[in-house]
């Protein structure tokens, strides 16, 4: 008996850009402005992954996680697959809430912590994560959860 084995490829696609004044994150107001564009008018909340180089270039931008209202499934596995096709030295983490209130809630901190953990497995850096409101932003690794 002979069995069709399928052989594979993977690839990224671009699927569009984005008009940015920020190429390099120095810091995290310039995550915030990249993602506030990037997730302008959503209506749900939507999980995003920054790929980036060594020196912290953005390489690319994919939302890995479209949920709810007021919540979305994030598995690290679907966060760490656009960061190793695109070949990250590290990545951001960003998601909105609908609400427009950027305070991060237990579930964001306890996703916070699995990716970092599966991050510092891969040996990719996960260098923030960015919550995005209305007009304002919340960083948890500047509040010290990671």
């Amino acid at each position: 008996m002979s069995y069709r084995i399928p052989v594979l490829r993977i690839e990224m696609v671009r699927e569009r850009t984005i008009a940015s004044g920020v190429k390099q994150i120095r810091c995290a107001e310039d995550a915030w402005e990249i993602l506030r564009t990037y997730l302008d008018g959503v209506d749900r909340e939507h999980f995003v992954v920054m790929v980036l180089d060594t020196k912290h270039n953005v390489r690319g931008i994919h939302t890995a996680s479209i949920g709810s209202l007021d919540a979305s499934v994030v598995h690290p596995r679907e966060v760490l697959k656009v960061a190793i096709l695109g070949s990250a030295s590290g990545i951001i983490v960003g998601h909105n809430h609908p609400s427009g209130d950027p305070t991060p809630s237990p579930e964001d901190i306890a996703v916070t912590k699995r990716l970092s953990e599966a991050c510092r497995i891969i040996g990719i850096d996960l260098l923030d994560h960015i919550v995005v409101g209305d007009e304002r932003f919340s960083s948890l690794k500047a509040q010290g959860y990671m």
